[in-house]
C-alpha cells in the first residue's frame, strides 16, 4: 500500500473538518464565499469516495483484498487507532456525498440564510458521518457519533420556529440518552475483553469464558440500543416523525442517511461479533432485530396511512425503510445468505435517495394555497401542533417552466421507488430480498412468509398514502401554479436521475452488493486484515524469541542432569561507579 493511497482514506474526514473550520472565520454576510467552500468540499468528498469505492474492490488499495487501512500515528494493531475502508464503508461514503451535494444546492435557494453557521454545521455533520463509517474501533465510533449528533442539533434548530424548537429539544434529549447508553456499553465491553478494536473483538468473542459471556451480551444490548434509537426501531421511534417533519428541507434531506448510520453500525458489529464464527454468541440478538424491524415496518406503514401531510408521511417512510433493513439484519444473523443481504443493501441505496428527494419536494409542493395546504393545516389540528412555520424564500432566481409537470414526474419516481413498483430500483431491491428469504433453508418458514406478507402490505400502504397526496396536490388543486426556482428543483432532478441510473445499472450494482454481503459473512477477512495492517515505518528487527523454560530437575532423568554453572564474577568497578569491561 503506497503512502499516498494511505492518506486518501483519511481524506473524507479531513476535507469537511478543514472546510467547516475555515468557514467559521468568515462573517455571516459572506454567504456566497461560504457556499462556494461548502460546495467545493462536497464535490471533493464525492470524488474521493468514488475513488475509494473503485479501489476497494480487491485492487491495489489492499494488495488484492477488499479492505484497506490507515494507522493513525503509525501505531501497530490492536493498540493504535485505525481507519478501515472496505466495500460497505466505501458505499456509505459515496451515498453520503451523493446526498450532500443536492442538499447544499437546495439550501442555496435561501435556506442557508435562516441562521448562522449553517455550512459549518453541515460540514461537521459530514465529518461525523464519514468518520463513523471509516473507524475501526468503538471509542472513535463514539467520538464521531457525538460529532455528527452535535452538528445535527444545530441543523435541526436551524431556522427557528416554535414547532422546530420543540422537536429539536426533544431530539436532543433522546440522543443524549442514547449517547449515555452507548458510553456505558462501550465501557462494559472494554471491561470484559480489554479491547475496543472491532477486529480484535471479532477474534476474542469466540474465546471468552462462559462466565463472562452474559456480561458481554448485556454490554452489546446497551450499546445496540443507542444505535437502534438512531435507526428508529419501534418503540424507540416516537421522536423521529416530528423531528424530520419540522426540519428545514435541506436538513431533512441529509437526515435521510442518519437512520442508516444506526443500521450500518448494527449490521457491522453484529456480523463481526455475533456471526456464525462467534461460538456460543453466534446469532445473539437475531430475533430481537427481526421482531423489532418487523414491528417498525408495521408502525411505519400505519403512520403513512394516518398522515395527512407529506412531511410526516415521508418521516414514516424512513421508518419503513429502516425497519426493513433491521429485519434483514436479523435474518442475516440466522444465516439468511448473501443474496438476501445484498438485495437489502441495494434497497437501502434506492430508498435513501428517494426519501431524500421526497423531503426536498415537500416545500415546493405545498407553497401555494390549495389541496396540500389544507391537508397540512388539518394535520396541525389533528396532532395539536401550531401551524407549520415555513421560512419565506427569496423571490430572486430563475423560475422553471412546466412546474407542475416537473414536480409530478419527480414525485412519481419517488412513489414508485418507495412503494416497490417496477421498473425502478425499489422493486428490484425488494424482489432480491424476498427471493433470498424464500430460497434460504436456514430461516424459519413461518417467519419468512410473514416477512414476505409484510413487505407486500407495506408497499401497498405506501402506494395508497402517496397517491392520495399526489391527487390532492396535482389533480384536486385550484389551478394555482407554485413558483419554484431552478435551485430548488435541480437537486430533486439530480436525485431522480441517480435513481434511474441505478435502475439501468442494476445488474452491476447488485453484483457489488452481493460481494459486499459475502465479505460481511466472512468476518475473518476484516479481522485478519486489520490486525495484520502493516506500519508505514518498519519496526526494528525483533529480538529472537526466548527459548522455552527448562524442565524442572525433578522431572528430568538423573543421567541427563548437568552441573550447575558457577556464579559469574562481578566486573570491577571504576572509581566513578561505572563498570569496567
Amino acid at each position: 500500500m503506497t503512502a499516498g493511497l494511505n492518506h486518501l482514506i483519511i481524506a473524507p474526514i479531513l476535507i469537511p473538518f478543514f472546510a467547516g473550520a475555515l468557514m467559521l472565520l468568515y462573517d455571516d454576510r459572506q454567504r456566497r464565499t461560504k457556499l462556494l467552500i461548502s460546495l467545493g468540499s462536497a464535490l471533493a468528498l464525492l470524488l474521493t469516495a468514488i475513488e475509494l469505492l473503485n479501489r476497494a474492490k480487491g485492487s491495489a488499495l489492499s494488495g488484492g483484498n477488499d479492505i484497506g487501512f490507515y494507522l493513525l500515528g503509525d501505531w501497530a494493531m490492536p493498540f493504535g487507532i485505525v481507519l478501515v475502508i472496505d466495500r460497505l464503508s466505501a458505499m456509505m461514503l459515496v451515498l453520503t456525498a451523493l446526498l450532500a451535494l443536492p442538499a447544499l444546492v437546495y439550501a442555496a435557494a435561501g435556506w442557508n440564510r435562516q441562521g448562522q453557521h449553517f455550512h459549518s454545521m453541515f460540514q461537521f455533520l459530514l465529518m461525523g458521518l464519514n468518520g463513523a463509517f471509516l473507524t475501526g474501533d468503538l471509542f472513535n465510533l463514539f467520538v464521531f457519533f457525538e460529532v455528527l449528533l452535535a452538528a445535527s442539533y444545530g441543523m435541526l434548530l436551524h431556522g427557528s420556529g416554535q414547532l422546530r424548537i420543540r422537536a429539536g429539544l426533544h431530539y436532543i434529549a433522546v440522543n443524549l440518552a442514547a449517547s449515555l447508553l452507548f458510553l456505558i456499553g462501550v465501557s462494559m465491553i472494554y471491561g470484559v475483553t480489554g479491547t475496543l478494536n472491532m477486529a480484535h473483538l471479532s477474534n476474542l468473542v469466540p474465546l471468552l469464558p462462559e462466565s463472562e459471556r452474559p456480561l458481554l451480551h448485556a454490554a452489546a444490548v446497551l450499546m445496540g440500543l443507542a444505535f437502534l434509537i438512531k435507526a428508529g426501531i419501534w418503540p424507540l421511534s416516537f421522536w423521529l416523525s416530528t423531528a424530520y417533519m419540522a426540519a428545514a428541507a435541506p436538513v431533512a434531506a441529509i437526515f435521510a442517511i442518519m437512520t442508516k448510520v444506526g443500521v450500518y453500525v448494527v449490521l457491522r458489529l453484529s456480523m463481526l461479533m455475533f456471526g456464525a464464527s462467534a461460538g456460543a454468541s453466534a446469532g445473539f440478538g437475531a430475533y430481537l432485530l427481526l421482531g423489532g424491524g418487523m414491528a417498525t415496518v408495521i408502525f411505519g406503514f400505519i403512520g403513512v396511512l394516518a398522515s395527512q401531510g407529506l412531511g410526516r408521511m415521508a418521516a414514516h417512510l424512513v421508518l419503513v425503510s429502516s425497519g426493513t433493513l433491521l429485519s434483514v439484519t436479523g435474518f442475516a444473523l440466522m444465516g439468511g445468505g448473501s443474496a438476501m443481504l445484498g438485495g437489502a443493501l441495494f434497497y437501502m441505496l434506492a430508498s435513501t435517495l428517494a426519501t431524500s428527494a421526497l423531503f426536498l419536494l415537500i416545500e415546493p409542493m405545498s407553497r401555494e394555497e390549495g389541496g396540500i395546504a389544507a391537508l397540512l393545516a388539518l394535520t396541525a389540528d389533528a396532532y395539536g401542533l401550531d401551524e407549520k412555520e415555513e421560512d419565506s424564500q427569496p423571490e430572486t432566481g430563475l423560475a422553471i417552466p412546466g412546474t407542475l409537470t416537473v414536480l409530478g414526474l419527480s414525485f412519481g419516481i419517488c412513489l414508485l421507488v418507495l412503494a416497490g413498483l417496477p421498473p425502478l430500483p425499489g422493486f428490484i431491491g425488494k424482489v432480491a430480498i424476498l427471493r433470498g428469504v424464500m430460497a434460504s433453508e436456514a430461516l424459519p418458514a413461518g417467519l419468512g412468509w410473514a416477512f414476505v406478507a409484510l413487505m407486500l402490505v407495506s408497499g401497498l400502504a405506501t402506494l395508497i398514502g402517496l397517491v392520495r397526496i399526489g391527487i390532492q396536490t396535482f389533480w384536486a388543486s385550484d389551478g394555482v401554479v407554485p413558483r419554484v426556482l431552478a435551485l430548488e428543483i435541480a437537486p430533486v432532478l439530480v436525485l431522480c436521475a441517480m435513481i434511474v441510473l441505478l435502475s439501468v445499472r442494476a445488474d452491476d450494482a447488485l453484483r457489488y452488493m452481493r460481494a459486499t454481503a459475502e465479505a460481511l459473512y466472512r468476518p475473518t477477512i476484516y479481522a485478519e486484515g486489520v490486525l495484520r495492517a502493516p506500519r508505514v515505518v518498519s519496526s526494528p528487527t525483533p529480538a529472537p524469541a526466548p527459548s522455552p523454560p527448562a524442565k524442572p530437575a525433578a522431572q528430568a532423568p538423573s543421567s541427563a542432569a548437568a552441573p550447575a554453572p558457577a556464579p559469574a564474577t562481578p566486573a570491577p568497578s571504576a572509581p566513578n561507579g561505572e563498570v569496567q569491561p
